[in-house]
């Protein structure tokens, strides 16, 4: 797999999913949950961003796996924003559940999922959660499944054993496409030399996957793309509602650092 479906230095929205059933704060509207997905998500699209996430952020606290009910309700809600919009869709499942982010994504046409513990183990406030790139690269290739693989390394909200480069030459040995970089938690930026510091560890495509604004990207122009969610909301507080303008004004900014950002073929 490659990132050929995304233009060089793409920035990559978020769209925070709303409770979905099964969770403790599940609504009990499932209908309210995919307007508001498809709402956030057109409204990346209106501000320039070239791809986005599906995320149920709102599952809160998350499982190490997710269950029947969420997987098929983010099924449900991933095929409506996929269909809403004409740039590419992925798909997060918390807190770190790729197979079945792969499965969805297979299903939905989405095109890219996120894993936050691809190899190695996390030491997280869900518990220990263990590496799945055998059991996903293996369901990947069993569906023949044209889904590209963006894995964490030190992902946020969790500790770590090892240095940032012996996770990044681990993940790499075993096989994703992309890898992607935090900060500590939702919304705190990265450290930039943690990402050269995994660019030279991996020879892979590091994303930075928190933390990016407008004021900030420069620092990070060394990176392959933007995984941005905070910034791009209303007043820039996470569970609000995508502001378009805030995605315009970090679009701008990628685009004047880098002025061919918007053709095709990284």
């Amino acid at each position: 797999m490659s990132l050929g479906f995304l233009p060089p230095k793409p920035i990559l929205g978020v769209v925070h999913l709303l409770p979905l059933p099964g969770s403790p704060r599940w609504g009990g509207d499932l209908r309210a949950v995919v307007e508001r997905a498809v709402a956030d998500a057109q409204a990346l699209v209106e501000g320039g961003a070239d791809g986005l996430v599906v995320e149920n952020f709102g599952d809160l606290p998350f499982p190490k796996k997710a269950g029947k009910a969420t997987v098929a309700a983010m099924t449900a809600v991933a095929g409506k924003v996929v269909g809403a919009v004409g740039i590419p869709v992925g798909v997060n499942v918390l807190r770190s559940d790729g197979e079945a982010a792969l499965a969805i994504a297979h299903a939905t046409g989405a095109r890219f999922i996120r894993v936050n513990v691809f190899s190695g183990v996390a030491f997280t406030d869900g518990g220990v959660i263990e590496g799945e790139a055998a059991e996903l690269l293996r369901l990947r290739a069993t569906l023949r499944a044209e889904v590209a693989v963006l894995a964490d390394v030190h992902v946020k909200h969790a500790v770590h054993l090892g240095t940032l480069a012996e996770a990044a030459r681990d993940a790499a040995r075993n096989g994703p496409d992309a890898l992607i970089v935090t900060g500590s938690a939702t919304g705190a930026a990265a450290d930039p030399e943690d990402v050269t510091t995994v660019q030279r560890a991996s020879g892979l495509p590091v994303l930075v996957g928190s933390g990016i604004t407008p004021e900030n990207l420069p620092r990070f122009a060394h990176a392959d793309g933007f995984l941005v969610g905070t910034a791009l909301k209303v007043d820039g507080v996470t569970a609000n509602p995508v502001d378009p303008s805030r995605v315009r004004a970090l679009v701008g900014a990628r685009d004047r650092l880098f002025p061919r950002a918007g053709e095709p073929g990284v």
